[in-house]
This record gives C-alpha cells, structure tokens and sequence, in this order.
C-alpha cells in the first residue's frame, strides 16, 4: 500500500496569480496583484490565522538575532501572563518548551527551508499553534472589562475556552487583536470580503505592521 504523503500546512512561495480565479481576474485581484508579488499558502483547517502570523512573524525576524531574542523574552514573559489567567503550568509547559525551541531554531542565517520543514511537522505546528491559542485567552481574560464588550457569550472564560482554545476553531477580530497586543507584534491584513475593492486592516490600528495577512474565503494566507 502506498504510504499518504503528510499535509502540506505551509506552503512554499507561490506567485500571486495563483489565487486568482481564472483568466480575467477582477479588479481587487489586480489590486492585489499591484500591491504584492507573492503568496505563501496555509492549510485550511481551522487554525490557518495563528499559522499563518506565527510562520510569517518568525520569517520576518530571522535575519536578526535581536529581535528574535526580543521576542523570545516576550514568550517567556507570555507564560506568565497565561499562569496568571489560571492555566496550570503543567497543561501549557510542553507547548511552551516547543516554542522556545522552535525561535531557538531560527537564529540569523538559518536557511528558510528549517522553518517551513518545522511548521510542516504536524505535532510541531499544531503545538505552537495550540500555545498562541493559550496566550489569546489569557490576554482575553486578563483584560476582559475591555473584551467582555466585544464577545457573543454568556461570560469571556467560556467564549474563551470554546472559539479561542480550542483547535479547529476559526479566529475572530476580537482574538486577532488581543494576540498582537500581547505579543507586541503589529499585523496588516487584506480582506478580500469587500464588495469593490480590497480592504485593509492594521492591527492594533497604530501599529507598524511586521506581517501581511489576506483574507479571503474565511481563510488566511501569507503576503509578500
């Protein structure tokens, strides 16, 4: 019997034209087209946003020890945070451990492909994926007089451990902005959704952004 090849989760650089539909793209596709050269496409399975930023935020980086030290401080400094919503250390260290060893990984001068191979590897990714899931919910609940305003549930920790926690589960404007503030890192995304043209999003809305993130379909996929 032949053996199933694993799922592709990130892709390699493809030309941006591979997203269009057909010959005759409309006129946002053409928008797209003049704004950005190439796309790096992420698997659909519910967790394509947390992917997507961390695949995209770490390859933005790697060329510079400082700022992945930078940020290796801050996910040090996240697990407090996450603690502190009343996550027990013991449910989050194993996907702490791995993500400290992934940015480990990726010091200056580190090729591409150790990355994409990395994020590529189901458990890996899924275990970065599931510790930027954790550290969402705990800034939701660590600042949930603000967020509380914003979420469809009778209280913020059960919207939290049911559309933030768990896999699978498709991330909302209200997670997109609490996981770039708690980690500091500015996102530009490109919504497909609008009706004539493109429409750009930058989150937290004063940030420089790092990444560029399009969204179309309910799905992301990386810019460049």
């Amino acid at each position: 019997m032949r053996q199933m090849e694993p799922p592709v989760l990130v892709s390699s650089i493809d030309d941006i034209s591979s997203l269009f539909p057909g010959p005759s793209p409309s006129s946002k596709y053409e928008d797209l087209r003049s704004q950005f050269s190439y796309v790096r496409k992420i698997r659909g399975d519910g967790n394509c946003f947390y992917r997507a930023f961390c695949f995209a935020y770490l390859r933005t980086i790697q060329q510079s020890d400082r700022l992945l030290q930078r940020f290796r401080e801050r996910i040090v400094e996240s697990a407090r945070d996450v603690a502190s919503a009343g996550f027990d250390l013991d449910s989050f260290q194993e996907h702490l451990n791995t993500f400290l060893d992934v940015v480990e990984k990726c010091h200056a001068g580190e090729p591409e492909d150790t990355l994409l191979n990395l994020f590529n590897e189901q458990t890996t990714s899924d275990s970065l994926v599931q510790y930027l899931r954790l550290v969402t919910s705990a800034y939701l609940q660590n600042h949930a007089d603000f967020f509380c305003n914003f979420v469809e549930a009778p209280n913020l920790k059960i919207y939290c451990k049911k559309e933030v926690e768990a896999m699978s589960m498709e991330c909302d404007h209200v997670g997109i902005l609490a996981l770039a503030q708690a980690l500091d890192v500015g996102i530009h995304i490109v919504s497909m959704e609008g009706e004539d043209q493109l429409v750009h999003h930058i989150i937290p809305e004063d940030a420089e952004p790092a990444l560029h993130l399009l969204y179309h379909t309910a799905h992301y996929d990386i810019l460049y």
